[in-house]
């Protein structure tokens, strides 16, 4: 997002954040309520327009909202809908991806709340690595001719019980809605958000062998001193790295691994 858009947001994250910090306010149903919002904006597209028209007063926007979703969802979750369509927007998918992403941002809140954040960031990431790994799942998950309920019956018998209630909701939303993004992506996006939830970044470590305790310490901090922010490890093992390290942070990659060395000392010579 740019422009507009990118300020919207901004502004939106912090009515959810008010919201949120209130202990009377469901953060759960609140993540319910705007998922359904997003569904129903995603479908109709011209109203998603009506509601991000710049030629319309932002006023007469918000109490269209108001009307359209004041019966159907709680108040709270109505007035920060309410909010939004006051905003100036670049494009009107910018509005429905916000929505979607306080969505996502509302179930976080309820597992940090719940003192469960840890093990829904590191569930996430662990799924993301048991699709990447299974040609077959990842098919029967994204398969555009499987309808919504067998996806969602296949994802509670592999999670349900299993995983936290959180990161179930989560993976199952992004599946049974992707809206034109990759499985991997939107997991990604999720962790991401997840990591954010206690201002850290995400960086995800490969390594031949599994770290130590105390060498996950001691990388956590490096990091943290090199980025100036709290980091979180997403830990992966991969033979094939031989050796040493590799750390990537966003979209910038660490390579400290045997072979990437002996990958740049090939080229090297090949040139």
């Amino acid at each position: 997002m740019n422009g507009a858009s990118r300020e919207a947001l901004a502004a939106a994250r912090e009515r959810l954040d008010a919201l949120t910090d209130s202990t009377s306010v469901d953060a759960a149903q609140l993540a319910d309520e705007l998922a359904a919002v997003t569904a129903l904006l995603d479908r109709e597209v011209s109203l998603r327009r009506v509601l991000t028209d710049p030629a319309q007063p932002g006023e007469a926007k918000a109490e269209l909202a108001g009307r359209l979703f004041g019966g159907q969802v709680s108040g709270s979750t109505a007035d920060l809908v309410a909010g939004m369509v006051r905003s100036r927007w670049s494009r009107s998918r910018d509005l429905v991806d916000s929505i979607e992403e306080l969505a996502a941002t509302a179930d976080l809140t309820a597992a940090q709340r719940a003192g469960t954040l840890d093990d829904v960031e590191d569930e996430l990431f662990r799924f993301g690595r048991i699709v990447s790994s299974s040609t077959e799942l990842r098919s029967a998950l994204t398969d555009r001719a499987a309808g919504k309920a067998a996806k969602s019956e296949l994802l509670h018998s592999l999670l349900g019980g299993r995983a936290n209630a959180t990161t179930e909701r989560l993976v199952t939303r992004l599946v049974t809605a992707p809206r034109g993004r990759s499985l991997e992506a939107g997991l990604e996006s999720l962790s991401k958000l997840a990591a954010e939830r206690r201002n850290r970044m995400v960086a995800v470590v490969t390594t031949a062998v599994a770290l130590s305790d105390g060498q996950k310490q001691r990388l956590g901090a490096a990091l943290a001193k090199l980025y100036g922010r709290q980091m979180h490890l997403n830990l992966d093992v991969d033979p094939e790295v031989l050796g040493g390290i590799r750390v990537r942070v966003g979209d910038e990659v660490i390579n400290g691994s045997i072979a990437d060395r002996l990958e740049d000392a090939s080229r090297r010579m090949a040139g």
